[in-house]
């Protein structure tokens, strides 16, 4: 699993900040602030993939990506 790297949302919700991998269905997170919520979510990526793998069940491929558009 070393070297995969997935796309990650981070969404402003009104009292914290949620997050999801749009690859890993399932897989989300919510914190504080947008530092805590990146640090979940990491953390919450690890535990998913040993999850899958432990199952038996493939490792999706990072597929989706994301990028700023400046208008």
């Amino acid at each position: 699993m070393i070297g995969l790297e997935y796309a990650v949302v981070i969404e402003k919700a009104s009292d914290n900040y949620c997050a999801y991998v749009p690859d890993l269905p399932g897989c989300v997170a919510t914190g504080k602030t947008r530092e805590e919520t990146w640090k979940l979510i990491s953390e919450a990526i690890v535990f998913h993939l040993e999850g899958l793998k432990e199952d038996g069940l493939p490792i999706p491929a990072p597929e989706s990506s994301a990028a700023m558009v400046r208008v």
